[in-house]
């Protein structure tokens, strides 16, 4: 968490207009899954991948670690797609299993593969927004844009207090394994769970402590911050034109095909 919010105040992004890179995120996700097609899931998710990465300046090996925590998830999800079980021997028989068949099913690996490369599209769009943009900035395009005060107000607490149960848990962490409590499998369990539970006793804590300061600020039940002024600028607006240009003639050429 502590590494995606260093990232968005470092990117070379960050300088673009919040609101402009939320549209695009935001239509690129949306016309990833309405569209049906493996050719647009891959324009996206490269196209994504290079802005964040040589426009953003993210090191490419940061970006993969971060696309593989989604993937570990999408292709176990999938993996129930591309294969079934029946009692019958029909599809393409991967190996039997007592009195069943394990086979893969007619489309099932391309139902899959295509369930896979559309979220990673997905993914790649939205690491997009968050790798470019501070958390307050995409919490003020979400003000401007009127989401309800309660929803936005949630969303930057329960941000800001993330980062103050990670200090508090790696804190714990040090202070254990200085006591050797990590000198083997069952005590690093023990300390697991110590803990766990004196995190959430001092979370509650920090909590009230957090909204002490706040009250101490004049808090009224909304968070104001100051924003920084960040005019669209017409290359902008072309790069996201051509963009957009480029998947609508992708789309065309891959639904004539």
């Amino acid at each position: 968490m502590d590494c995606i919010d260093y990232y968005a105040y470092t990117s070379k992004l960050r300088k673009i207009n919040p609101q402009l890179k939320a549209a695009v995120a935001a239509a690129s996700l949306l016309f990833c899954i309405g569209v049906n097609s493996i050719l647009i899931s891959v324009v996206i998710f490269l196209a994504m991948g290079a802005v964040t990465t040589l426009a953003g300046g993210l090191p490419l090996r940061r970006y993969v670690v971060f696309l593989r925590i989604p993937l570990a998830f999408l292709v176990l999800g999938t993996f129930a797609i591309a294969i079934d079980i029946s009692a019958h021997p029909q599809g393409q028989i991967l190996f039997p299993i007592l009195k069943s068949f394990v086979y893969l099913p007619q489309g099932g690996a391309q139902l899959a593969l295509g369930l896979i490369l559309k979220a990673m599209a997905a993914v790649s769009a939205m690491y997009m927004l968050v790798l470019s943009t501070p958390a307050g900035e995409v919490i003020g395009v979400l003000r401007r844009l009127h989401v309800p005060k309660i929803f936005v107000e949630l969303m930057n607490l329960v941000y800001r207090f993330i980062f103050v149960i990670l200090n508090t848990q790696r804190t714990m962490k040090q202070a254990a394994a200085s006591r050797m409590g990590y000198c083997d499998f069952k005590t690093s369990c023990q300390s697991f769970g110590r803990i766990a539970g004196n995190l959430f006793l001092v979370s509650l804590k920090k909590s009230n402590t957090y909204y002490d300061a706040l009250e101490a600020r004049c808090y009224e039940g909304e968070l104001l911050f100051l924003e920084e002024e960040k005019p669209v600028k017409s290359k902008q607006v072309g790069a996201v034109v051509c963009y957009f240009t480029l998947l609508l003639v992708v789309f065309f050429i891959s639904s004539k095909a």
